[in-house]
Order: C-alpha cells, then sequence, then structure tokens
C-alpha cells in the first residue's frame, strides 16, 4: 500500500473504508459480516496490499467481503469437529499420539477463510490459569501424547513470560517429545518477533514453527527478517498454506510462493485443500483442479520445495495427502508419468532377447 499506510491495526469497517482497502458503497454489507466474524488488518498486512487491483490477493484474505454473508448447505461453524474432539478447555485431541492446545483465540489478522471464524476474536479467549493447568494436566495424564501443537488463534502473540511458562510446563512433561507452533505473526506482524520472544522459545524439546504464508508478496522484507530471528536461534521452520481461489491458484502463484518460502528457509509443507467454514464458498478450488496445480509443480520445483497437498477430511476425520498419484495401475503392472507429462511402464517391459532397449 503506498503512504497511506495506516499505523495501527484497522478493525472496523470505516477504518478499511478510510484506508482505501473497501469501497463506501459496500458499507452497510460489510457491516453485516463484521458484526459477525472478526476483523483485523495490521499495518505490515495492509502496506502489502493494492488498494487501485480490485483483485489483490492480499486484500482478498484479509478485507471482508460481503459474500461472507451467505453460508452454503455445506459450510459448517464448525467443519473438522474441533469442539467434538475437545475433551477440556483449550485441548482439541484428534489423533493418539499429538494434541492440540490452543492457549488463546486472538490472532494479529483474521483470515476471511478461517475455519475457525465462529470462535477467534478480538476478546482474545485466553485461558485462565486454572484452564491452563487443566489443559496441561490433560496432557500430562495421557503417555500416547507425544507432540503438543501450540496453536489458536496465534500462540505467537502471547507475551514472552507466558509464552516462556507454557513452553517450561510442557518441557516438563517426560512423554512429550516434540512441539510445534503454529503461527501468522512473521507474516501479519513481523515487529512481535523480538529478541525476547525468541528467547522464550529456548526449549529442551524439539520445536517446529509452521508460519502460516499463501501468497509470495506476504514473504515481504520484514517476514524475512522476522523468519532470520528464528532460525537463529535454530528453530526449523514449516510453512502451512491455503489453496485459495483469487489467490494462489494458479502454477505460476503456487511456484513463486514455494521458491520466496524456500529462500527464507521454511520449508514448504502442507497446501491445505479449503475447509468448508460459513461464508467462505468464494474461496473453494474444485479437487480436480487443485490436484492439477499441484501435479504441475513435480518437474518446476525442487522436490524439498514441493509441499504436500492435504484434505482435512469434514466432520474430524484426520488430515489425508489428496495430490493426484504419478503412478496408477494398469492391469498387473503400473504407469508412472514423468513430470513432462509422458506415462512409463513399471517395471519396463522387458526386452527380447536380442533387443536393446
Amino acid at each position: 500500500m503506498p503512504d497511506g499506510t495506516p499505523a495501527r491495526t484497522l478493525r472496523d469497517i470505516p477504518g478499511l473504508i478510510a484506508a482505501g482497502l473497501a469501497r463506501a458503497s459496500d458499507r452497510a454489507a460489510l457491516e453485516a459480516v463484521a458484526a459477525r466474524y472478526a476483523v483485523a488488518v495490521t499495518p505490515a498486512v495492509a502496506a502489502l496490499m493494492d488498494p487501485a487491483d480490485p483483485a489483490d490477493p492480499i486484500a482478498a484474505q484479509y478485507v471482508p467481503h460481503p459474500d461472507e454473508r451467505v453460508t452454503a448447505a455445506d459450510e459448517h461453524p464448525d467443519p473438522i469437529a474441533d469442539e467434538a474432539l475437545s475433551p477440556v478447555k483449550g485441548i482439541v485431541h484428534r489423533y493418539p499420539d499429538r494434541a492440540l492446545l490452543k492457549p488463546l483465540l486472538a490472532c494479529p489478522v483474521y483470515c476471511r477463510f478461517c475455519f475457525r471464524r465462529e470462535q477467534v476474536g478480538p476478546d482474545g479467549g485466553v485461558l485462565t490459569e486454572a484452564e491452563l493447568a487443566d489443559a496441561l494436566g490433560y496432557i500430562a495424564a495421557r503417555p500416547a501424547i507425544r507432540e503438543v501443537i501450540l496453536t489458536g488463534g496465534d500462540p505467537l502473540m502471547l507475551s514472552p513470560r507466558r509464552l516462556r511458562a507454557i513452553l517450561a510446563a510442557l518441557d516438563a512433561i517426560p512423554h512429550v517429545e516434540s512441539l510445534r507452533i503454529h503461527t501468522r505473526v512473521p507474516v501479519a506482524e513481523p515487529s512481535l518477533i523480538t529478541e525476547a520472544l525468541t528467547e522464550a522459545l529456548a526449549t529442551d524439546k524439539a520445536l517446529w514453527v509452521a508460519v502460516h504464508v499463501n501468497h509470495a508478496r506476504e514473504v515481504s522484507p520484514a517476514a524475512r527478517a522476522a523468519l532470520a530471528r528464528l532460525v537463529a536461534r535454530g528453530i526449523p521452520l514449516l510453512s502451512q498454506s491455503v489453496l485459495l481461489a483469487g489467490v494462489n491458484d494458479s502454477e505460476a502463484a503456487l511456484e513463486a510462493l514455494c521458491r520466496a518460502l524456500i529462500a527464507a528457509r521454511v520449508k514448504p509443507h502442507y497446501l491445505h485443500m479449503l475447509d468448508f467454514a460459513p461464508g467462505t464458498a468464494r474461496f473453494r478450488v474444485p479437487m480436480e483442479r487443485a490436484r492439477a496445480l499441484h501435479r504441475a509443480l513435480r518437474g518446476r520445483l525442487p522436490g524439498h520445495a514441493i509441499p504436500t497437498l492435504i484434505l482435512d477430511i469434514p466432520g474430524g476425520r484426520g488430515k489425508v495427502p489428496a495430490g493426484e498419484s504419478h503412478v496408477a495401475r494398469a492391469g498387473e503392472d503400473w504407469i508412472a508419468t514423468d513430470p513432462w507429462g509422458a506415462a512409463h511402464a513399471y517395471p519396463p517391459p522387458v526386452a527380447a532377447p536380442g533387443e536393446s532397449r
């Protein structure tokens, strides 16, 4: 965004209109959206937007849209059944060996496609000391839990003191072997990645940070500097992205995103199919197209730069790879398709005596 970049986070429709990020003619519709779903656009994110472009891929992710008022028949306020799989407040336990810990429900920005959009908001939803103790107690009482994922909301919005205390408590649970933090902060509010915060991430456990990034422009100079501060602490970085119509649903956009991530020392990890949260239908990419886009990355990018296309099966049934295979059965054998679309028998046909291959 040009020189008019706001100096504070924009949290209402009048502020977005004044900043040139929303149209005054849509005000009534957008006010209805904001009454239901939280709104926040940080200065760092606003600076990435082009108000002159009605199809700006950054604005599409963060600026409310009138279509959010419409809930499609197959959309659900809890599309992957977090609530049904929450035995105590702050915990989601979907897989035997890992659990989510949600210490707060506030985010620096509110994505218009968020699958937790009915839960997150500026009131924060911060666990009380008693609620946090119950959540940690749940983890401590279950030796099968070997990994804890801090999510929310955004855990890196916690104060360094609070974050350090939570990690220390998890450090003290012997059967927890590794930790993950899922965050938008390095992109949305990179100034929060301070020395104090990176020091708070010191832990005896293996710690990974998964950064949510959907477009190459989000890997801004400020974001790269924030990510570099995490890398300097020896923290390995992964990415989580969502395949979104109008944002990154082209071969060029996905290639640029993956290259930007690799250049920032972030391993592209997951490319999610959109969860069917209310009012998000405009972001859907059909499965057939998603698989074709994912397949096209093979041959355009090195293997370590290609994320796994992931479907979180609605209703809490778990994540599965959704990518189109390069290998398909053909009778008793298989056909392997190379990165350029040519098909090859596998195993290769046996050459006849005297025939060279």
